[in-house]
């Protein structure tokens, strides 16, 4: 196992959560770290991908200024904290990793180019 997401769970509204994912990856510092989320009969999207340096972050309209995306480079860790949850952000969310910064200029299909997944963790958001 390469990649492990931890933190979902069952919050109302308004709240928050802090999504983590663990890396075992010997590369982890060069690579570019992607959050992606699925809602149940919908396709994958791009989420939040913070570049090899950690200070270069890009997010999807739909979460920007709610959503913040960090990693700690010693640690082999990525971290997703998400503020005021709306229930349309209810998904499995995965963090990926990889050579690829596509998602930064072309979200859309960009996950076709992550070269490793975790198996995700479920954020249900309720009113």
């Amino acid at each position: 196992v390469q990649l492990a997401e931890s933190g979902g769970g069952l919050v109302q509204a308004g709240g928050s959560l802090t999504l983590s994912c663990a890396a075992s990856l010997d590369t982890f510092d060069s690579l570019t770290l992607d959050w992606f989320r699925q809602a149940p009969g919908k396709d994958r999207e791009f989420v939040a991908a913070a570049l090899w340096s950690g200070r270069a972050t890009y997010y999807a309209d739909s979460v920007k200024g709610r959503f913040t995306i960090s990693r700690d480079n010693a640690k082999n860790m990525v971290y997703l904290q998400m503020n005021n949850l709306k229930p349309e952000d209810t998904a499995t969310y995965f963090c990926a990793a990889g050579t690829s910064e596509l998602c930064v200029v072309r979200p859309a299909g960009c996950d076709d180019d992550m070269d490793y997944w975790g198996t995700g963790t479920l954020v249900t958001v309720f009113s």
